[in-house]
C-alpha cells in the first residue's frame, strides 16, 4: 500500500490515522501498516520502515517525537533501505517527492528559496534540500514562542570562573566533551538550546530558518568561550560523536550531521582527562584514532 501523509487545517494524517505528537508506536503501526525494526542509540531509539522510507525518533524508546520521509537515505545502519515513495499533502496539494523522476527539475516550495517549513496548527513539515532536490521532510510538533518571554536576561552571558579550568586546544574535542558534560550527564549549564539562544540574543536578529545550515558565527562563538571547570574532568569516562548529538543541532539544525567543521584533528586534549577509556568516533581526521590509541583510549569509529 502507498502510504499517503496529509498535513491540513484538521490535523495530520497517515493513511487516514490521524497523528499527534508524540504519538505511541502502536498507533503509527496502524497508519504504516509495515514492518519495522528498531536501534536503540545512546540518547534515542530510531524505529525504521524500510520498505517505506521513514524513520521515527523517539526520545523515550516508545512514543514517536518526530518523523523523517528519507528521499535520499544515508549509509547509517538506521536508515531505510529504500526511498520514500508515497505522497505529501499540504492543504490538499500534493508536493513534489517523486525525486527520481525529477532530477532535472528545480525544487520551489517556497516564494524565493527553495528550502523551509510548512506549519498548520502545531505540527511543522521541514524540507531539507540538496542539490535543488528534497532529500527528507521531517515532521514534528511546531511550538510558537514569546522572544524573550521567561529568559533571565543573564542566562547565556559567560561568567569567568573563580576555579581552575580546562584549556583546549582542539575545539572538536571540546565540543565532544561539551555533549557529555551538559546533554548527557548535565553537569554544565545551562544546557544551551539554539532557539532559545536566537530568541534572548540581543546583538542582532538571529533567523534559525536561513542560517540554521551552517554555523552560526555567534553560537560557535559561545562554545569557544565557554569556561568548563577543571574539576568535571574526571567525570569523563568517553566521549561518543552521533551526527544527532545534540552539540551539533544546536550549532547547525539543519546540516542532517554533516559537521565536518568541528572534527576533531588532535588527541592532545584526552591528557587533561585521567578516566577517558573509549572514543567512539565519527568526526575526526585519520590520525586521531592513533594518537588515542597511544594514550591507552580505546578508539573506534560510529
Amino acid at each position: 500500500m502507498m502510504t499517503t501523509i496529509h498535513l491540513s487545517s484538521t490535523g495530520l494524517k497517515i493513511n487516514s490515522v490521524a497523528i499527534e505528537f508524540p504519538v505511541s508506536i502502536e498507533t503509527l503501526k496502524k497508519g504504516l501498516d509495515a514492518n519495522y525494526r528498531s536501534v536503540k542509540l545512546k540518547k534515542n531509539t530510531i524505529f525504521t520502515w524500510d520498505d517505506l522510507g521513514i524513520l521515527g525518533y523517539s526520545s523515550n524508546g516508545e512514543d514517536i517525537d518526530s518523523l523523517t520521509l528519507e528521499l535520499e537515505p544515508d549509509a547509517f545502519d538506521f536508515c531505510p533501505k529504500s526511498k520514500f515513495s508515497g505522497t505529501f499533502y499540504f492543504n490538499d496539494e500534493e508536493i513534489i517527492t517523486y525525486y527520481n523522476t525529477h532530477k532535472s527539475e528545480r525544487v520551489e516550495l517556497f516564494e524565493g528559496d527553495d528550502c523551509g517549513a510548512l506549519v498548520q496548527n502545531t505540527i511543522s513539515a521541514w524540507f531539507d534540500v540538496n542539490d535543488n532536490r528534497i532529500s527528507a521532510i521531517e515532521i514534528s510538533t511546531y511550538e510558537i514562542y514569546n522572544r524573550w518571554a521567561g529568559i533571565p536576561e543573564d542566562k547565556y552571558s559567560i561568567k569567568p570562573l573563580d576555579e581552575e579550568e580546562i584549556t583546549f586546544v582542539d575545539f572538536g574535542f571540546k565540543l565532544s566533551i561539551i555533549e557529555e558534560l551538559m546533554y548527557v550527564k548535565g553537569l554544565l549549564q545551562p544546557q544551551f538550546d539554539i532557539h532559545e539562544f536566537a530568541r534572548w540574543y540581543k546583538g542582532r536578529d538571529i533567523n534559525i530558518d536561513e542560517e540554521g545550515y551552517e554555523p552560526i558565527a555567534e553560537v560557535e562563538q559561545y562554545f569557544k568561550d565557554l569556561p568548563i571547570p577543571k574539576r568535571l574532568a574526571s567525570e569523563i569516562t568517553e566521549i561518543y560523536q552521533d551526527g544527532g548529538n545534540d552539540i551539533y543541532m544546536n550549532l547547525s539544525p539543519f546540516s542532517g550531521g554533516a559537521v565536518a567543521y568541528w572534527d576533531i584533528q588532535s588527541a592532545e586534549d584526552a591528557k587533561q582527562f585521567p578516566n577517558l577509556k573509549k572514543a567512539t568516533l565519527c568526526y575526526a581526521t585519520d590520525g586521531v584514532y592513533d594518537e588515542f590509541e597511544q594514550l591507552g583510549i580505546e578508539a573506534e569509529s560510529l
